[in-house]
């Protein structure tokens, strides 16, 4: 699958895109790249066209700069960048579903492009902004990348991401993902803290949905809490709700084919419901 670019203010997004029909685009989360959905892309690829940007900073996609008169990268702005890679590809319509990090995008991209959203989903991910006590944890994590680089800072909180039954199961997963991380940009990676730090609570997005919103949250998940999810699971007119037992955060590998098979349902309501095409 060949990667594409397009040219984006002072340097280059990338993006992968397969398969046909309806578009779906997959936001991977922090300490990813593109790569955590292979599973979910070769699943949806006969019946839907996937999108999945790299965050920019990560891989071949270079880092954004901060807007004149901020101080540092905000979610609305890599937002912005994901709505270059629609337009460069002339769609109008499609569904955003984001992974952690890439959640917080998306609800920054439904705060901002909302007629363009057939639907749009939460994996592993909130709208609670970050209380205190993570506000810190995120200035400690940006110093110890600082210090350590990004590498060395994803490889320790890699392991925490997993369900202990899995991670049982599948050490040789985690050392995958851990060595995956290995070309990690470090000025990104504290760029992309200091956005999460920043952002606001955006459970008025889930409130004002104008489309169907997806949420998958883990029993075990440590990073976004069940508890935190349930909370807001009601907020939207019209929601999807999928809870998978004896899971951490990153469920498209914890339990891919469910991941798959909620996505898939999702989507399928989502494009031949005619209420919502």
């Amino acid at each position: 699958m060949m990667e594409r670019y397009c040219n984006y203010k002072n340097g280059k997004l990338a993006y992968h895109k397969v398969g046909a029909g309806p578009v779906v685009l997959l936001i991977h989360g922090f300490g990813e790249d593109a790569s955590i959905w292979n599973a979910q892309v070769a699943f949806l690829k006969n019946n839907f066209t996937v999108i999945t940007p790299s965050i920019p900073g990560t891989g071949n996609a270079d880092m954004l700069q901060p807007q004149t008169g901020k101080d540092a990268v905000e979610m609305e702005d890599y937002a912005q960048a994901i709505k270059k890679i629609i337009e460069e590809e002339n769609i109008t319509h499609f569904v955003m579903l984001g992974h952690s990090l890439g959640g917080y995008i998306t609800l920054a991209f439904a705060a901002l492009y909302p007629e363009q959203l057939k639907g749009f989903g939460l994996i592993h991910s909130t709208a609670f902004a970050d209380n205190a006590e993570k506000k810190e944890t995120r200035l400690k994590g940006i110093q110890v990348m600082e210090e350590y680089g990004a590498y060395a800072f994803i490889k320790t909180t890699i392991p925490n991401l997993f369900a202990a039954r899995f991670k049982a199961a599948h050490p040789e997963k985690i050392d995958l993902l851990i060595e995956r991380a290995k070309n990690s940009n470090t000025q990104a990676c504290q760029q992309y803290y200091e956005a999460m730090r920043l952002r606001p609570d955006r459970t008025n997005v889930l409130k004002n949905a104008g489309c169907p919103v997806l949420f998958i949250m883990g029993t075990e998940d440590k990073a976004a809490p069940i508890e935190d999810v349930l909370q807001q699971s009601h907020l939207p007119n019209c929601s999807y709700v999928y809870i998978l037992p004896e899971t951490g955060h990153i469920g498209m590998w914890e339990e891919t084919e469910k991941v798959n098979q909620h996505i898939n349902s999702f989507l399928m309501s989502v494009y031949n419901n005619p209420a919502e095409a």
